[in-house]
């Protein structure tokens, strides 16, 4: 046998779908940019640490929206920052996706009924997909919430269907 039959052989064939490979592809390389508001960064930092390591998932932290696929919204969002976050999205290139991070960044935490300048939820200025619940939510939690989001990805599709 010559080097091209070994090399070409039936065991070197792979046959999927290209909207799998594409979401492969896209779930194992999510580049995110940090927004830590609050206590919550620091959960958030430490997920990136050495003990929990992000970047066995295919996160990288990117410090440009223009280069990001994900913003994790961690901490007390007020509503002067909200108008920061949203000029942050829209930097964003298609898709991007969007993990809130603790209770004040989803629904206001102790301070939404006698702060009269936190937003009551993230979700109110941008789309959220994935909330990760906790004051401060623990690392596992924040990797459980990237693991959703990754089975979210993972089921998308980019090819559109002719009707």
């Amino acid at each position: 046998m010559g080097l091209l039959d070994t090399e070409f052989s039936d065991d070197n064939i792979v046959i999927t779908k290209v909207d799998d490979l594409l979401n492969w592809a896209r779930l194992s390389s999510l580049w995110q940019m940090s927004f830590g508001l609050a206590c919550c960064a620091i959960e958030m930092m430490a997920t990136s640490a050495s003990h929990y390591d992000f970047d066995r998932f295919g996160v990288i932290p990117r410090p440009s929206p223009r280069q990001a696929d994900i913003i994790i919204i961690s901490g007390t969002v007020t509503l002067k920052m909200a108008t920061r976050i949203k000029r942050l999205y829209e930097q964003m290139p298609d898709p991007k996706y969007i993990i809130s991070m603790g209770s004040c960044s989803n629904s206001g935490g102790p301070y939404w009924e006698h702060g009269y300048h936190v937003l009551k939820g993230v979700d109110r200025v941008i789309p959220v997909d994935v909330y990760v619940p906790g004051c401060p939510p623990r690392p596992e939690a924040l990797l459980e919430g990237l693991l959703t989001l990754q089975e979210k990805i993972r089921n998308e599709s980019l090819v559109k269907k002719a009707v």
